[in-house]
Protein backbone atom coordinates (compact mmCIF):
# COMPACT_ATOMS: atom_id res chain seq x y z
CA UNK A 1 0.00 0.00 0.00
CA UNK A 2 1.07 3.59 -0.62
CA UNK A 3 2.31 5.64 2.33
CA UNK A 4 4.14 8.91 2.70
CA UNK A 5 7.41 8.69 0.76
CA UNK A 6 7.09 5.09 -0.32
CA UNK A 7 5.26 1.81 0.18
CA UNK A 8 4.48 -0.29 3.22
CA UNK A 9 3.14 -3.75 4.04
CA UNK A 10 -0.37 -4.08 5.47
CA UNK A 11 -2.55 -6.94 6.67
CA UNK A 12 -6.34 -7.03 6.29
CA UNK A 13 -7.74 -7.41 9.81
CA UNK A 14 -11.49 -7.34 9.07
CA UNK A 15 -14.02 -7.32 6.24
CA UNK A 16 -17.67 -6.41 5.77
CA UNK A 17 -19.80 -5.87 8.88
CA UNK A 18 -16.92 -6.59 11.25
CA UNK A 19 -14.77 -3.92 9.57
CA UNK A 20 -17.64 -1.44 9.76
CA UNK A 21 -18.13 -2.09 13.49
CA UNK A 22 -14.41 -1.65 14.11
CA UNK A 23 -14.48 1.63 12.25
CA UNK A 24 -17.49 2.87 14.24
CA UNK A 25 -15.85 1.86 17.53
CA UNK A 26 -12.68 3.74 16.69
CA UNK A 27 -14.60 6.86 15.70
CA UNK A 28 -11.65 8.53 13.93
CA UNK A 29 -13.07 8.33 10.39
CA UNK A 30 -14.45 11.61 9.13
CA UNK A 31 -12.59 13.71 11.70
CA UNK A 32 -10.46 16.61 10.53
CA UNK A 33 -7.26 15.08 11.92
CA UNK A 34 -7.90 11.60 10.52
CA UNK A 35 -5.31 10.54 7.91
CA UNK A 36 -6.43 10.30 4.26
CA UNK A 37 -7.12 6.79 2.92
CA UNK A 38 -4.15 5.09 1.26
CA UNK A 39 -4.24 3.35 -2.09
CA UNK A 40 -3.58 -0.38 -2.21
CA UNK A 41 -0.86 -1.11 -4.77
CA UNK A 42 -1.31 -4.88 -5.07
CA UNK A 43 -1.80 -8.09 -3.16
CA UNK A 44 1.40 -9.08 -1.35
CA UNK A 45 3.51 -11.71 -3.10
CA UNK A 46 5.42 -14.49 -1.29
CA UNK A 47 8.56 -12.42 -1.76
CA UNK A 48 6.85 -9.38 -0.18
CA UNK A 49 5.86 -11.50 2.81
CA UNK A 50 9.40 -12.78 3.15
CA UNK A 51 10.78 -9.22 3.19
CA UNK A 52 8.23 -8.19 5.82
CA UNK A 53 9.12 -11.16 8.02
CA UNK A 54 12.83 -10.39 7.76
CA UNK A 55 12.18 -6.78 8.73
CA UNK A 56 10.21 -7.82 11.83
CA UNK A 57 13.12 -10.04 12.89
CA UNK A 58 15.64 -7.27 12.24
CA UNK A 59 13.63 -4.80 14.34
CA UNK A 60 14.74 -6.55 17.54
CA UNK A 61 18.40 -5.81 16.71
CA UNK A 62 17.44 -2.26 15.78
CA UNK A 63 15.78 -1.76 19.18
CA UNK A 64 18.93 -2.91 20.99
CA UNK A 65 21.11 -0.60 18.90
CA UNK A 66 18.82 2.38 19.47
CA UNK A 67 18.80 1.79 23.23
CA UNK A 68 22.60 1.69 23.23
CA UNK A 69 22.75 5.01 21.35
CA UNK A 70 20.21 6.57 23.74
CA UNK A 71 22.47 5.63 26.66
CA UNK A 72 25.52 7.02 24.84
CA UNK A 73 23.73 10.34 24.33
CA UNK A 74 22.57 10.24 27.98
CA UNK A 75 18.97 11.07 27.07
CA UNK A 76 16.10 10.77 29.61
CA UNK A 77 13.96 8.57 27.37
CA UNK A 78 13.08 4.92 26.87
CA UNK A 79 13.16 3.47 23.36
CA UNK A 80 10.34 0.93 23.51
CA UNK A 81 9.90 -0.20 19.90
CA UNK A 82 11.18 0.17 16.35
CA UNK A 83 9.35 -0.31 13.07
CA UNK A 84 10.75 -0.46 9.56
CA UNK A 85 8.74 0.75 6.61
CA UNK A 86 8.53 -2.15 4.14
CA UNK A 87 10.71 -0.42 1.53
CA UNK A 88 13.19 0.66 4.30
CA UNK A 89 12.83 4.31 3.37
CA UNK A 90 11.81 5.14 6.94
CA UNK A 91 12.54 3.80 10.42
CA UNK A 92 10.14 4.82 13.17
CA UNK A 93 11.38 4.73 16.77
CA UNK A 94 8.70 4.77 19.48
CA UNK A 95 9.75 6.09 22.86
CA UNK A 96 8.38 7.20 26.22
CA UNK A 97 9.71 10.06 28.34
CA UNK A 98 8.63 11.95 31.43
CA UNK A 99 9.88 15.27 30.09
CA UNK A 100 10.75 17.06 26.88
CA UNK A 101 13.75 15.51 25.14
CA UNK A 102 16.13 17.14 22.66
CA UNK A 103 16.93 14.16 20.45
CA UNK A 104 18.25 16.00 17.37
CA UNK A 105 21.78 14.65 17.83
CA UNK A 106 20.37 11.14 18.28
CA UNK A 107 18.39 11.41 15.04
CA UNK A 108 21.51 12.46 13.11
CA UNK A 109 23.42 9.59 14.67
CA UNK A 110 20.75 7.01 13.77
CA UNK A 111 20.29 8.41 10.25
CA UNK A 112 24.00 7.99 9.60
CA UNK A 113 23.95 4.49 11.06
CA UNK A 114 20.88 3.08 9.27
CA UNK A 115 21.09 5.23 6.11
CA UNK A 116 17.38 6.03 6.08
CA UNK A 117 14.89 8.61 7.29
CA UNK A 118 14.46 8.45 11.08
CA UNK A 119 11.23 9.39 12.83
CA UNK A 120 11.10 9.47 16.63
CA UNK A 121 7.55 9.27 17.92
CA UNK A 122 6.73 9.81 21.59
CA UNK A 123 3.93 7.63 22.95
CA UNK A 124 2.20 7.18 26.31
CA UNK A 125 2.35 4.22 28.65
CA UNK A 126 -0.91 2.74 27.31
CA UNK A 127 0.26 3.09 23.70
CA UNK A 128 3.49 1.34 24.65
CA UNK A 129 1.53 -1.54 26.19
CA UNK A 130 -0.56 -1.75 23.01
CA UNK A 131 2.54 -2.10 20.85
CA UNK A 132 4.47 -4.50 23.09
CA UNK A 133 1.44 -6.56 24.22
CA UNK A 134 1.44 -8.74 27.32
CA UNK A 135 -0.70 -10.57 29.87
CA UNK A 136 -2.87 -8.69 32.36
CA UNK A 137 -3.46 -9.57 36.01
CA UNK A 138 -6.63 -11.37 34.85
CA UNK A 139 -4.44 -13.87 32.94
CA UNK A 140 -5.63 -12.76 29.50
CA UNK A 141 -4.08 -10.73 26.71
CA UNK A 142 -4.07 -6.99 27.37
CA UNK A 143 -7.34 -5.41 26.20
CA UNK A 144 -5.44 -2.47 24.69
CA UNK A 145 -3.61 -4.94 22.42
CA UNK A 146 -6.47 -7.36 21.78
CA UNK A 147 -9.42 -5.15 20.88
CA UNK A 148 -9.54 -1.68 22.47
CA UNK A 149 -9.10 0.96 19.73
CA UNK A 150 -7.51 3.41 22.16
CA UNK A 151 -6.70 3.79 25.84
CA UNK A 152 -9.10 6.13 27.61
CA UNK A 153 -7.96 8.04 30.74
CA UNK A 154 -8.92 6.24 33.97
CA UNK A 155 -9.27 8.03 37.31
CA UNK A 156 -9.41 6.79 40.89
CA UNK A 157 -13.04 7.92 41.06
CA UNK A 158 -13.99 4.86 38.97
CA UNK A 159 -12.41 2.50 41.51
CA UNK A 160 -14.04 4.40 44.37
CA UNK A 161 -17.49 4.10 42.77
CA UNK A 162 -17.00 0.32 42.50
CA UNK A 163 -15.82 -0.08 46.08
CA UNK A 164 -12.34 -1.23 45.04
CA UNK A 165 -9.05 -0.61 46.79
CA UNK A 166 -7.70 2.87 46.11
CA UNK A 167 -4.13 1.60 46.23
CA UNK A 168 -2.84 2.26 42.67
CA UNK A 169 -0.56 -0.79 42.85
CA UNK A 170 -3.56 -3.10 43.22
CA UNK A 171 -5.64 -1.57 40.42
CA UNK A 172 -2.93 -0.85 37.83
CA UNK A 173 -1.95 -2.84 34.77
CA UNK A 174 1.52 -3.81 33.47
CA UNK A 175 1.84 -0.34 31.91
CA UNK A 176 1.73 1.25 35.36
CA UNK A 177 -1.55 3.05 34.63
CA UNK A 178 -4.95 2.31 36.16
CA UNK A 179 -6.69 -0.70 34.58
CA UNK A 180 -8.62 0.03 31.38
CA UNK A 181 -11.32 -2.43 32.48
CA UNK A 182 -12.39 -0.11 35.32
CA UNK A 183 -14.48 1.59 32.64
CA UNK A 184 -16.41 -1.54 31.68
CA UNK A 185 -18.83 -1.79 34.63
CA UNK A 186 -18.71 1.80 35.83
CA UNK A 187 -22.07 2.76 34.34
CA UNK A 188 -23.70 -0.27 36.00
CA UNK A 189 -22.42 0.78 39.42
CA UNK A 190 -23.54 4.37 38.90
CA UNK A 191 -27.08 3.32 37.97
CA UNK A 192 -27.36 0.74 40.75
CA UNK A 193 -26.15 3.11 43.46
CA UNK A 194 -28.95 5.53 42.57
CA UNK A 195 -31.37 2.98 44.09
CA UNK A 196 -29.61 3.04 47.46
CA UNK A 197 -29.22 5.77 50.10
CA UNK A 198 -25.74 7.29 50.19
CA UNK A 199 -23.25 5.92 52.68
CA UNK A 200 -23.02 8.20 55.72
CA UNK A 201 -26.58 9.48 55.31
CA UNK A 202 -28.99 9.29 58.24
CA UNK A 203 -32.37 7.68 57.43
CA UNK A 204 -35.52 7.30 59.48
CA UNK A 205 -36.69 3.70 59.89
CA UNK A 206 -39.07 1.77 62.11
CA UNK A 207 -36.18 1.50 64.59
CA UNK A 208 -35.59 5.27 64.62
CA UNK A 209 -32.81 7.33 63.08
CA UNK A 210 -30.02 5.16 61.66
CA UNK A 211 -26.89 5.94 59.70
CA UNK A 212 -26.07 4.11 56.44
CA UNK A 213 -22.72 2.39 56.98
CA UNK A 214 -22.42 0.47 53.68
CA UNK A 215 -24.46 -0.82 50.76
CA UNK A 216 -24.24 -4.12 48.88
CA UNK A 217 -25.66 -3.55 45.40
CA UNK A 218 -25.38 -7.23 44.42
CA UNK A 219 -27.23 -8.71 47.39
CA UNK A 220 -29.35 -5.53 47.68
CA UNK A 221 -28.53 -5.11 51.35
CA UNK A 222 -27.88 -2.03 53.48
CA UNK A 223 -25.90 -1.96 56.73
CA UNK A 224 -27.33 0.49 59.29
CA UNK A 225 -26.13 1.75 62.67
CA UNK A 226 -28.47 3.21 65.26
CA UNK A 227 -27.75 6.18 67.50
CA UNK A 228 -27.07 3.71 70.32
CA UNK A 229 -24.38 2.02 68.22
CA UNK A 230 -26.27 -1.15 67.30
CA UNK A 231 -25.61 -2.42 63.78
CA UNK A 232 -28.01 -4.38 61.60
CA UNK A 233 -28.34 -5.45 57.97
CA UNK A 234 -31.61 -5.04 56.06
CA UNK A 235 -32.62 -5.59 52.48
CA UNK A 236 -33.28 -2.64 50.22
CA UNK A 237 -36.94 -3.65 50.07
CA UNK A 238 -37.22 -3.66 53.86
CA UNK A 239 -35.59 -0.24 54.05
CA UNK A 240 -38.09 1.18 51.56
CA UNK A 241 -41.01 -0.21 53.54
Amino acid sequence: MEVERGQDFGVVSALGDVAEKKCQRCGSCGQAESPPPRAIVRQATPEDRKVATELRINEEEVRKTVRDRVRQHNLPMKASDAEWQWDKRKLTIYFTAEQRVDFRALVRDLAGLFRTRIELRQIGARDEAKRLDGIGRCGRQLCISAWLPEGRPVSLSLAKAQGLSLNPVQISGPCGRLLCCLHYEHEFYVQQRKRFPKEGKTVKTAEGNERVISVDIFRERVTLRSEEGATRVVTLEQLRV
